[in-house]
């Protein structure tokens, strides 16, 4: 019996349904040369990622991209999955675009004021499943 491997790649479906199930993920622009890393809460919407932000570095530095990483993963004892999004940011700014945002429910984790909506509209979606065990033996 051939063993399964412990790595499995996802279809872009099972990407989307994993990212849907989960609100924490990090979003990856640069600043220059600089890369920065954020943890942001999110929903998808249409097959897009949905985040809310303040002003400050985190939407300047992904503004200022014409594209994005995002990651977002989970795990439990016996199994866990990581999903990327390659894409291009947007800034939502006409009222039809802010009032299908608002529809999303996408609440902040903090107590802070967060008024820019911003969606990434993928242009590549990759993952992958981890089934956890111990190292294979020598043979």
């Amino acid at each position: 019996m051939v063993p399964q491997s412990p790595v499995s790649v996802l279809s872009e479906d099972e990407c989307w349904q994993l990212l849907s199930s989960v609100t924490l993920g990090r979003l990856v622009s640069t600043i220059g040369t600089r890369l920065e890393i954020f943890p942001v809460n999110f929903v998808v919407q249409r097959r897009t990622v949905l985040f809310r932000t303040a002003e400050g570095t985190k939407l300047v530095s992904t503004l200022f991209n014409d594209r994005v990483l995002f990651e977002a993963d989970d795990h439990n004892l016996v199994e866990g999955w990581s999903v990327i999004v390659r894409g291009v940011p947007q800034l939502l700014e006409t009222p039809d675009e802010i009032a299908e945002a608002e529809r999303a429910q996408l609440l902040s984790w903090i107590g802070t004021t967060k008024r820019r909506y911003v969606r990434i509209l993928p242009k590549e979606i990759s993952g992958r499943r981890f089934v956890f065990g111990s190292e294979p033996e020598d043979m």
